[in-house]
């Protein structure tokens, strides 16, 4: 299998073939509208506009297995995402991105990058120690750990890179424009 073979549901309910995005570099992110990491839209939208052209597209799975973060509707989650951040890359159907059942899309994203740690810094060690608390062997399990976990998707569909939520955006943005 290959990321093109997987589909999504996207927000109104239409299939989304991954197929159709061969040839792209692909952000795929996990995000919720409740989130400390909610701000996070604002650098995505900025890249989504600097970049489209380029052929960048963004995955927005909208995912409400973390402390309840995403709340609300499709409906409900896509007018907040567009009036607060005007944001205009495809909006997937809320699903689940860990357990029973996750996306096949995110098992094997998760198959292709593990978990590699939080990075070093305030928000970091926050991470570790909420998560020690929820799951003391979470370090060692490839599962997404928090809203606004990213993948990067070479243009040949090659999963390049994993950024949890506590990477700076710039080394995101970076990555992104490096693929471009």
């Amino acid at each position: 299998m290959c990321i093109y073979d997987y589909t999504l549901t996207g927000a109104k309910g239409e299939e989304i073939l991954m197929k159709n995005y061969e040839g792209k570099v692909l952000l795929v992110v996990n995000t919720a509208t409740g989130c400390g990491f909610t701000p996070q839209y604002r650098d995505l939208e900025e890249m989504y506009e600097a970049f489209h052209d380029q052929g960048l597209e963004i995955i927005d799975v909208p995912c409400n297995q973390f402390a309840g973060q995403t709340p609300g509707t499709d409906e409900e989650i896509h007018e907040f995402c567009t009036l607060k951040y005007n944001t205009q890359f495809p909006q997937m159907k809320k699903s689940d991105v860990n357990g029973e059942n996750q996306l096949p899309l995110f098992a094997y994203l998760k198959s292709q990058k593990g978990f590699e740690g939080f990075g070093h810094g305030p928000a970091a060690l926050a991470m570790g120690v909420m998560l020690k608390k929820i799951d003391k062997n979470y370090k060692n399990n490839p599962d997404i750990k928090w809203n606004f976990t990213k993948f990067v998707v070479t243009r040949e569909g090659e999963v390049a890179a994993r950024f949890e939520p506590t990477a700076d955006m710039k080394q995101v943005r970076a990555c992104v424009e490096s693929l471009l």
